[in-house]
């Protein structure tokens, strides 16, 4: 629940007591409560909130807030592409399991490849390089695995070192991993807040 849903539902229960309260009628809201002594004192459970300073200080630089509006607005358009990654890789490696033969599985990931180049390669495209190394590193979050480590499992190992010779023409590399508390901060909280609806 976000922030303005705790904000409507608040004043929704203030207008409903005003609006009792008017008629004189006796007011009733149901809440747990916890009774200490001949105390009765009513609980009532919030969501949790996480409230973070950037990197420890109260003001942030020009700079800084510029990279972190950069951050958001990266992340929120590829973690989609990193959840959707992650889901897929789960399904695939499930049916590959009951898949026997190299042959039929090696079809099988010919036939997925095809499948995901028309639904996703023009989107996929059109990603700046900032974009698609926070997209190698959200994938790293989700599964656990380097892009190359997924190529490679899937592909095999000559098709992984081509990929990741590309990608290093290109100033990436698909062998990133994902550190929350250091590099990646900044992602990891834009992360976190699209989780949370916030944005």
């Amino acid at each position: 629940m976000n922030m303005k849903k705790i904000l409507y539902s608040i004043i929704g229960v203030l207008l409903g007591l005003v609006l009792k309260s008017q008629d004189n009628a006796p007011i009733s809201i149901p809440v747990k409560a916890i009774v200490e002594g001949k105390d009765t004192i009513p609980v009532i459970d919030l969501p949790e909130v996480q409230v973070w300073a950037y990197w420890g200080k109260v003001s942030i630089s020009k700079k800084v807030f510029e990279e972190w509006t950069r951050t958001k607005y990266n992340v929120k358009k590829v973690y989609p592409y990193a959840v959707l990654a992650a889901a897929l890789l789960k399904e695939m490696d499930n049916k590959l399991a009951q898949i026997p033969s190299e042959k039929e599985r090696k079809k099988f990931i010919k036939q997925c490849e095809k499948e995901l180049r028309m639904k996703f390669e023009e989107d996929l495209k059109n990603l700046s390089v900032t974009q698609g190394r926070i997209l190698m590193k959200l994938i790293y979050r989700e599964t656990g695995k380097t892009t190359y480590q997924i190529v490679k499992e899937m592909r095999g190992g000559f098709e992984a070192a081509m990929w990741q010779a590309l990608a290093y023409i290109f100033g990436n590399s698909m062998k990133v991993s994902y550190d929350p508390q250091g590099e990646d901060y900044m992602v990891e909280k834009a992360v976190q807040l699209v989780e949370r609806g916030y944005f």
